[in-house]
């Protein structure tokens, strides 16, 4: 069996902190194969460093995934093509530095992640994620000689999430939906074979408002003015999905979230 970690949305230092923390021990709890990490919101709570890239895949995170977020960061654009595991949205426009995907092997077991920006609803541009998501799962299959495949869908609407999990049934590993970073209760192998679930929740502060502090995002909706919104602190949690898979019958055995809390 391959088994596999798909850590939620990371969210700034806390987020870091806990996958630091925590992360070799649940390796070696579940008997982890690969260990995936969105991590778009991991420098301050917008963007990521390439510093902060590497010491997330020095501590035992296999591929970093990024979203809508992806080029908050100053210079970052100009780092990522260095970041030989770390893989931007696929369906972004062709001219966007970094890579479209990432293949990671063990046990002989090439495994394959690509992300794809939702469209509804979302401020960044991009190509139709179920197209871009056809090619990407035909290409690897045939010419890349994966033998699996993680897809994150990152985007707002349940409904486009859902909808490209159905889509890839059968040709994937799992669909896993992020962005929102609230957890939702849908986890499950879908007829085909293919695990799927809307999103995989965040990985940060809980004492939060989607891990920035309470305060300011309250009073931002109450009178429109624009405030600073940190990042929050307080019962910080690691949150994903472990994803069960058996690669003789291509099938995803189980799919079960998952979610830790930083005790200090």
């Amino acid at each position: 069996m391959i088994k596999l970690l798909f850590i939620g949305d990371i969210v700034g230092r806390p987020g870091r902190e806990i996958v630091l923390s925590e992360l070799s021990a649940m390796r070696a709890e579940h008997s982890l194969d690969f260990v995936i990490a969105n991590a778009e919101n991991s420098a301050a709570g917008a963007g990521i460093t390439g510093t902060i890239a590497r010491t997330l895949l020095s501590v035992g995170v296999d591929v970093i995934t990024l979203g809508d977020h992806v080029w908050d960061q100053k210079g970052f654009e100009s780092e990522i093509s260095d970041l030989e595991r770390v893989c931007r949205p696929a369906n972004l426009p062709p001219g966007c530095p970094g890579r479209t995907h990432v293949i990671v092997e063990k046990s002989g077991f090439r495994l394959a992640v690509f992300t794809v920006l939702g469209r509804q609803f979302m401020g960044l541009k991009a190509d139709c994620p179920f197209r871009a998501a056809d090619a990407l799962v035909a290409s690897l299959a045939a010419e890349r000689g994966a033998d699996g495949i993680f897809v994150e869908c990152h985007a707002e609407a349940t409904s486009e999430k859902q909808a490209l999990g159905w889509h890839l049934d059968g040709r994937a590993v799992a669909v896993v939906g992020s962005h929102t970073h609230v957890a939702t209760g849908d986890f499950a192998v879908l007829p085909k074979g293919t695990a799927f679930g809307c999103d995989a929740g965040m990985t940060g502060s809980h004492e939060s408002v989607l891990g920035r502090k309470i305060a300011p995002v309250i009073a931002r909706f109450i009178d429109g003015m624009p405030r600073r919104l940190e990042v929050a602190e307080g019962d910080v949690r690691l949150s994903g999905v472990i994803v069960e898979y058996d690669p003789v019958s291509r099938w995803a055995i189980r799919c079960i979230p998952i979610q830790r809390r930083l005790e200090k």
